[in-house]
């Protein structure tokens, strides 16, 4: 083979990532319109423009917020199409902070926490009289959860017609909880005035009528309502969070049947931090106290209290009971 000379056509270079730097530099989007993120499917979020019901609009999660986690109830900046038409899409570019949150774990022992819904101001724990039974511990475990999220507790007792809701409501006496009824030919004058304007969230076990207490509230609405199992125990009839307005103002937030509420994500002081004084005495508390009082935790602050205070400090400690009774609900 013959010697020749070299020259410039001979030289390959790889292909590759090009030399100029990738800016770092990200648009502020400080066009973006408020909404509210009311339904989410497989990637999609329905949100409402403005918090108007009537302004609908269905996003993609803008690839510069990552795998940031958008709920059910979130404040968020959307650009794109915003007409809302069939087969539009608009993007979600930054999620705002969160006011309160409803949070859950698959059980006691799983360390990741699920945020179920954000930025609502209540919780409204739907429990049926009879059909399944009421338990307690579930009451107890969602009310720990409202505390610790920030949300405001109702207690909703259901199918009323079937058991007297006194008994069971007095179990809660103590807690100064807010209780009302909502059994199928209860008059709904009493529950409406609790929710306008508000924007609250329903939990409650499969089969306690909270699908059928959602149409009620909103007709539209056509949540899918099922038969209680044989052994006790509801069916799933739905399976997605989603906001619904209601007519007389506000939102409530339907939520999926739950068989378990973990809460292994809050700690004892979490609990405490609803009850303003008793907040200000746990200060006062060994460094790891549970605040259950003796012998578990014999230096805890609560048993100096005297007055008013030594009953909140009684229920403050059966919320803090509950929350390692896991068999309880």
């Amino acid at each position: 083979m013959s010697r020749r000379e070299y020259d410039e056509s001979d030289v390959r270079v790889r292909p590759g990532r090009g030399s100029r730097p990738r800016t770092k530099t990200r648009p502020d989007h400080a066009d973006a319109q408020e909404a509210m993120v009311v339904t989410v499917d497989r990637g999609r979020w329905g949100c409402a423009l403005g918090g108007d019901p009537d302004r609908r609009v269905v996003a993609m999660r803008a690839r510069e917020l990552g795998r940031t986690p958008i709920v059910v109830g979130d404040d968020v900046g959307i650009v794109g199409d915003l007409s809302g038409r069939p087969d539009t899409l608009a993007r979600i570019v930054r999620r705002g902070d969160r006011r309160t949150v409803l949070r859950r774990t698959a059980d006691d022992t799983d360390p990741s926490e699920r945020v179920v819904v954000a930025n609502a101001d209540q919780l409204l724990i739907v429990v049926a009289l009879a059909d399944p039974p009421p338990r307690a511990g579930l009451v107890e475990r969602a009310l720990i959860a409202a505390y610790a999220g920030g949300l405001a507790p109702i207690l909703c007792l259901t199918k009323t017609d079937l058991a007297a809701p006194e008994p069971f409501a007095a179990q809660f006496a103590d807690l100064d909880l807010t209780v009302t009824i909502a059994g199928r030919d209860d008059p709904l004058d009493v529950v409406a005035p609790l929710l306008a304007d508000r924007v609250t969230v329903l939990l409650g076990h499969s089969g306690v009528g909270k699908s059928t207490l959602v149409n009620r509230l909103v007709p539209q609405a056509e949540r899918a309502t099922g038969e209680v199992t044989d052994v006790g125990k509801g069916r799933h009839t739905s399976t997605q969070s989603v906001a619904l307005p209601l007519s007389f103002g506000g939102w409530v937030i339907d939520t999926p049947g739950i068989r378990s509420f973990g809460l292994a994500h809050i700690e004892p002081d979490d609990v405490l931090l609803a009850f303003s004084d008793l907040a200000e005495a746990i200060k006062d508390c060994p460094r790891g106290c549970g605040h259950m009082g003796p012998p578990a935790d014999p230096e805890c602050a609560l048993d100096a209290l005297s007055g008013p205070a030594v009953g909140r400090v009684g229920a403050a400690r059966r919320l803090l009971s509950a929350l390692h009774d896991a068999a309880a609900y």
